[in-house]
């Protein structure tokens, strides 16, 4: 599967990135992921890895490009409990400076160049995410509902986007939420939000889940979610793009 290591001109500079796509030319559909707060590492280049064998090409950049080129942070190969702490003690500065503003000036520069890939092609493209990663998939939704077709995010707190901008959405969409992350009741009152803003969506706690569920280097990772998460991913790629 190739991959390729890409700087993305934004209004602020310059964002590492690298990409995953077939081997076999295009152009496919494109589909923009943004990592979880610990950055790119080996767990994402393998499941951009994962999706590109699907026949997409997939951008994930470094959303944090403005403290440093990935990694940003040092990581253990296995994030367990007793790292987290210093972990996010470094982390949660980074996550409180990328504002909303950011978040919309850098999704403008990684849809534009993604769109502009010879392998990837003009769109509709699909924006995918874990934790962070998923609210700024849903920022970019929202900022962007002409171009962005699918819209997914995992372990993500999508509904921190508020009412606003889930409103402003038209992309088809599909929300895998952690059982410790989201209680029943607030499950409720996000679905009833996605369906005031009349989007075509899921949106389901997967039972038995913490935070993080996707990912193979933590302690959270489960492997039965994961595998419901690519049916899902995978089934709303297959109808929107």
């Amino acid at each position: 599967m190739p991959t390729q290591s890409l700087q993305i001109p934004t209004a602020d500079g310059q964002a590492d990135a690298f990409a995953a796509f077939p081997a076999d030319g295009g152009p496919h559909p494109g589909v923009l992921m943004y990592p979880d707060g610990f950055g790119i590492r080996p767990v994402l280049r393998e499941m951009a890895a994962e999706l590109a064998e699907h026949g997409y090409y997939v951008l994930v950049p470094n959303i944090f490009y403005r403290h440093g080129p990935a990694p940003v942070l040092e990581l253990p190969e296995h994030i367990g409990e007793e790292a987290r702490p210093a972990i996010f003690a470094r982390l949660m500065p980074m996550i409180e400076a990328h504002t909303t503003e950011r978040i919309l000036r850098d999704a403008e520069a990684y849809l534009e160049f993604l769109t502009t890939r010879p392998e990837a092609g003009p769109g509709p493209v699909a924006v995918t995410g874990y934790c962070i990663g998923g609210l700024l998939a849903t920022h970019t939704a929202a900022a962007h509902p002409g171009r962005v077709a699918a819209l997914a995010g995992f372990h993500a707190p999508v509904g921190a986007a508020g009412p606003g901008a889930l409103h402003r959405i038209t992309a088809r969409a599909h929300f895998g939420h952690a059982a410790t992350d989201l209680t029943p009741e607030a499950l409720g009152e996000l679905n009833r939000t996605l369906d005031a803003a009349g989007l075509e969506y899921t949106s389901e706690i997967y039972p038995g889940t913490v935070h993080g569920f996707t990912m193979a280097d933590t302690d959270a990772f489960d492997p039965a979610a994961l595998k419901r998460h690519w049916e899902s991913l995978l089934a709303l790629l297959d109808r929107a793009l």
